[in-house]
């Protein structure tokens, strides 16, 4: 690790994990991060190991324009443990390590290395009050059991999901026949199942009301390649669970397509972030995530689908669940038993009904069978007050747009604490 005892520039460390971090929270306080002068800060993302990863997110978090550099998950221990990344970094003698996702003892021991401040995102819970400089948390709760001393490190920021409400833009050319978002997931674990599930729910549908298009936001840590794989009943068993889930992919003019044996093409939207797509969809089918918070955060309406024919393909869980789940061997038996335990809590998993306590959008979860679940998207189709009820409770839940801003301001308030730099804020403000 080599310090810079030069002044020109103060470095920002974020440290984060997962996808769905690197998406929805890394993004927007980049972005807020950078409405400061570039030239005087740099901004370095290192990312953690993850059970959710899929080993795109350094590229992804590369690809932004507000981001200097970026270390995979594959380098963190060795950085974590001696300071050392695989590059060789050198660092600035002021700077701030931001906590967006991972483990919050993580800052605490990379901050004392480097000699930084740090600023924590707090989504559910706070941890290490005394070794952590400031706390970004969503909502007034999370500081309540805080001792007194610390108090004062406390500020709600509020919900950086909500910034996803901020970046709607109006539609350009809405389309005449109706749409319907299919979100199936990102990780073979969910995609062994919820892409020929998708696919058939639409195919039930697509019979009664030819006029209904259907499309596919692809994860930007997905190929549409890798996707259609999951339609081709020669790699995927599962397909033998929802026979009518099988594809092909096709180009349909300069769109790739997956097409169904009866003629049903189902969009591919490799843009990203696709908000521009779901504002368009009357409805969406979704698995569990953080895209259910994306879609909440701008009131699409949605429907959650959990299937469990297959018990053991959830192994996506954290902490010692995840590690149990992944076990050569006995990692299926695992799998299902964590699985089977989670399911009997009854709990709510679509983060809009975890916002809002109850259940605002329906969650389909156990053995699903795509004509019932067709029903259902039909009903709400044929009663559009019901789709406006759910988008106005959408609406309701969601937290106001500013976070990203108030976590940047308490970013640069640290860095100007550093070293007792008060005049620091003003210099880097444009």
């Amino acid at each position: 690790m080599s310090i810079n005892a030069s002044n020109s520039i103060a470095d920002i460390l974020i440290l984060s994990n997962g996808p769905g971090e690197v998406t929805t929270w890394v993004r927007p306080v980049v972005q807020a991060l950078r409405k400061y002068k570039s030239d005087r800060l740099r901004i370095s993302v290192v990312l953690s190991p993850c059970p959710h990863a899929t080993e795109k997110e350094a590229a992804i978090a590369l690809d932004y324009p507000e981001v200097d550099r970026v270390q995979a998950p594959a380098h963190f221990i060795p950085f974590l443990l001696w300071g050392k990344t695989a590059d060789n970094w050198d660092w600035s003698d002021r700077g701030v390590v931001v906590f967006l996702g991972g483990d919050q003892f993580f800052p605490v021991i990379i901050g004392r290395r480097l000699g930084y401040r740090t600023v924590v995102y707090a989504e559910w819970d706070a941890r290490w009050h005394g070794f952590i400089d400031r706390f970004g948390v969503i909502k007034p709760e999370i500081a309540a059991p805080v001792k007194p001393k610390f108090a004062r490190k406390f500020t709600v920021v509020g919900d950086l999901m909500a910034e996803v409400a901020a970046k709607k833009r109006p539609l350009v050319e809405p389309h005449a026949s109706e749409l319907i978002g299919l979100l199936p997931g990102s990780k073979p674990a969910k995609l062994y199942q919820g892409v020929p599930l998708i696919l058939a729910v639409a195919q039930d549908i697509y019979l009664l009301r030819r006029t209904t298009r259907f499309a596919i936001p692809v994860a930007p840590t997905l190929d549409v390649e890798t996707l259609a794989g999951f339609a081709d009943p020669d790699r995927n068993p599962l397909i033998q669970q929802w026979p009518t889930g099988v594809a092909e992919l096709v180009m349909a003019g300069d769109r790739p397509c997956l097409q169904t044996p009866t003629g049903l093409l189902v969009e591919l939207w490799t843009e990203f972030p696709a908000y521009d797509l779901l504002c368009q969809c009357m409805l969406c089918l979704t698995t569990v995530g953080a895209n259910t918070a994306e879609l909440g955060a701008l009131a699409v309406p949605m429907i959650v689908f959990l299937p469990t024919q297959q018990l053991d393909a959830m192994r996506a869980w954290d902490g010692l669940p995840g590690l149990l789940a992944n076990l050569p061997f006995l990692g299926s038996a695992f799998a299902k038993l964590i699985n089977w335990l989670v399911l009997r809590q009854g709990r709510l998993f679509a983060w809009p009904n975890i916002w809002a306590g109850e259940a605002i959008v329906p969650e389909l979860v156990g053995q699903l069978q795509s004509r019932d679940m067709a029903a259902l998207v039909l009903d709400f189709l044929a009663h559009p007050e019901k789709l406006e009820q759910m988008a106005d409770l959408l609406r309701a839940v969601r937290g106001q747009p500013g976070a990203a801003e108030k976590l940047a301001e308490l970013v640069f308030e640290e860095l100007g604490a550093r070293s007792g730099q008060t005049h620091l804020i003003s210099e880097l403000q444009i």
